[in-house]
């Protein structure tokens, strides 16, 4: 708080109730749509307020002032997320809603109707709100859902963005809010006539207008576009407040934080489905742009009971509505070499607008899928599109066959280096094995200085291309062999754009495990695998000939990527390149570091045998044990504390009985974690 030394108690007053009064009407007009005075007599009082803060340098944190003047940034700060904002598995039709209640009845061992929420998707930017004793701390982009970056200025140019929790109900000294930054389909299309009578880049679509709106470096920019918020959930909370979701949205309603348009509270699954259906009626009535509709399990507890997957939560669902789609031509059909060497093919189409979009090509998914749609060159075909999945081909429309159409046949020949392919029957998938495949190497090279690997800026696909033909980089080690006097050789660089470039080299070897791992490629591995590899594995050097088994203890990782992290650090010439990183100054750090196979053990000392069918495969609670730090035996003994049991059980439970030794179900197994 800004203030003077001898201020009249009067003046004091005066500015408080002004910036009391005019955060209410802010209020009134901008989430609730309701103004109960004129803009004249709005502005009347704010005029007011600025001349007696400037009189008397007495300025409130909350006061609406406070929302505009901060200077243009150079950066932004990355943020940590006290807890990671995961995305949602999402759900295409209503026997995947049914088959998601059934997985959750299974989890908890309940046969009644679960209570679940139902509100609709909004196509925007996640957002977290911090609020510290009931002023906006900090506002952050979700980002990879644990790192975002620091937006507060910005989000504070939105006015429909409390800057002070007020509220009758309690606040908690710590909270933080997430929600969606949007934008009005009618605003995002005076945005673009304005940007295109400039000769400017038009934006994509509403979720992009309300991205590149909120990550400008200078915060009167973000104040001219018209962005708005919807809350719908919170991360870290300093006490519990809530039982349930339909009480925290009554919460951020009373503290006047915008809420989701519609908000149902379901009992049982078809009511869900009932609920989505009528929002799915009003979506065309709806200002904003909406995908799709969210479901929760309402009750706070049995979200905590039923925790996470790899990437997602157990309790929460996103129902995709049907996609817009349009019809054009296909008029040549190509294959794209990713950095495994898969060839994936594409189609060029003749340009069509679809949902405000112009599409010109589309994903073609896999050979096997042309020949089973029978897609050709030259085919008219339906086109769909969902928010921002790339454009894919529904089927071609046959009817408007000419005989001139041609069939594509599977390639045989990699289309860059020209080599033999191989086809790999288990991922339905056509390789290009030869690992000196100009696509696959400069692929690799730029996944490897992306923003969500080693952030190397400019160093994207272009520089990388120019690098790569000119012989400069053939692997992404050969990034830190890079000198200022051979860019400068090169068309595209001059004197600033070359030190750039030298000077993001250098600060990328400031490395942090996580997006180090990342950056490597490792098959199957992303950004969330790596994320918990960094979580369990404390140095680098750890993974050094890991053992698969030792990987299968986290919980979240299967079969399929602890195989392949498995063959990636067995194998001496990766080994090799990681020490020769090292050697050219890349310095791994990992505060991300859990400790979760070493620490603390909630089943330490335990000894657990199961029996029985139950509602999660054996194998998946034989590892949730053995990461708790329990043991798992195949028999029955006095040295067993409890028995897992499970629908006909054998002959196991007869002689636990005997033994006395306790016996308990899957749902009591996962309190009993919980407790310890």
């Amino acid at each position: 708080m800004k203030v003077q030394k001898d201020i009249p108690e009067e003046i004091k007053k005066e500015i408080e109730q002004l910036v009391k009064e005019l955060n209410y009407h802010c209020y009134r007009y901008y989430v609730l749509d309701s103004p109960v005075i004129s803009d004249q007599q709005y502005d009347d009082l704010y005029r007011r307020l600025v001349e007696l803060e400037k009189t008397y340098n007495y300025i409130l944190p909350d006061s609406p002032t406070q929302r505009v003047g901060a200077p243009p940034l150079d950066k932004f700060e990355k943020v940590t997320h006290a807890e990671p904002m995961l995305s949602l598995d999402n759900a295409f039709s209503y026997n995947d809603l049914i088959e998601f209640d059934r997985r959750i009845k299974r989890l908890l061992n309940k046969n009644d109707e679960i209570e679940y929420t139902v509100e609709p998707k909004y196509d925007g930017l996640a957002i977290e709100l911090t609020y510290i004793d009931s002023i906006l701390h900090k506002a952050s982009t979700r980002g990879d859902g644990y790192t975002g970056e620091d937006v507060t200025q910005n989000i504070k140019t939105i006015k429909s963005v409390p800057i002070k929790i007020e509220t009758s109900n309690k606040i908690p000294k710590y909270i933080d809010i997430r929600g969606e930054i949007y934008m009005h389909i009618k605003d995002f299309q005076e945005l673009n006539k304005e940007r295109e009578a400039k000769n400017e880049p038009l934006f994509a679509n509403p979720r992009n207008a309300a991205a590149g709106s909120v990550r400008q470096l200078d915060p009167t920019i973000t104040q001219k576009r018209k962005l708005h918020l919807s809350c719908y959930g919170i991360g870290k909370i300093s006490e519990e407040l809530f039982k349930n979701q339909g009480e925290l949205i009554n919460w951020l309603k009373n503290a006047r934080f915008p809420v989701p348009a519609i908000v149902k509270i379901s009992k049982g699954i078809n009511t869900v489905i009932k609920d989505i259906e009528e929002i799915q009626k009003k979506r065309d009535s709806f200002p904003f742009e909406t995908d799709g509709a969210v479901i929760k399990v309402n009750d706070f507890e049995l979200q905590r009971l039923l925790g996470y997957k790899t990437r997602e939560p157990r309790w929460a669902i996103a129902f995709k509505f049907q996609a817009h789609q349009g019809t054009t031509k296909i008029l040549e059909i190509k294959g794209s070499v990713g950095r495994t060497g898969v060839i994936t093919p594409y189609a060029i189409l003749e340009p069509i607008k679809i949902g405000g979009v112009t599409v010109s090509r589309s994903t073609l998914h896999n050979w096997d899928e042309i020949e089973r749609k029978d897609i050709r060159e030259g085919d008219y075909v339906i086109v769909e599109r969902a928010g921002d999945v790339i454009p894919h081909i529904i089927m071609p429309i046959k009817e408007r066959r000419t005989n001139t159409e041609k069939k594509v046949n599977k390639p045989e020949k990699c289309p860059v280096c020209n080599s033999k392919l191989m086809i790999d029957e288990e991922e339905v998938a056509i390789r290009c094995i030869n690992l000196d495949c100009p696509a696959q190497i400069q692929e690799k090279i730029i996944h490897f200085a992306s923003r969500g690997a080693m952030n190397i800026e400019g160093l994207g696909e272009k520089n990388v291309n120019l690098l790569y033909s000119h012989g400069l980089i053939k692997h992404f080690s050969d990034i830190y062999k890079l000198k200022k006097e051979d860019l400068l050789k090169l068309p595209r660089f001059k004197e600033k754009s070359a030190q750039n470039l030298i000077n993001a080299i250098e600060s990328s070897k400031e490395a942090r495990l996580s997006k180090f791992l990342f950056a490597l490629g490792i098959p199957h591995v992303g950004e969330y695998a790596s994320r918990l590899l960094a979580e369990n594995f404390q140095k680098l050097e750890d993974l050094y000939y890991i053992k698969k088994d030792k990987i299968l203890t986290i919980r979240q990782i299967g079969e399929k990527i602890s195989q392949s992290i498995c063959d990636f650090f067995n194998n001496v010439d990766n080994i090799d390149v990681l020490e020769l990183l090292k050697n050219e100054g890349i310095k791994i750090t990992n505060p991300d570091f859990k400790d979760t196979l070493d620490t603390h053990k909630p089943l330490k000392g335990l000894t657990f045998v199961i029996t029985g069918s139950l509602e999660i495969p054996r194998k998946e609670l034989q590892e949730e044990i053995i990461k708790g730090g329990g043991n798992v035996l195949s028999s029955i003994s006095r040295n067993v504390d409890y028995l897992i049991v499970g629908q006909d059980p054998g002959s196991k439970l007869d002689k636990a009985k005997q033994l006395n030794i306790k016996t308990i179900n899957y749902r009591e197994f996962l309190n009993l974690y919980k407790n310890k």
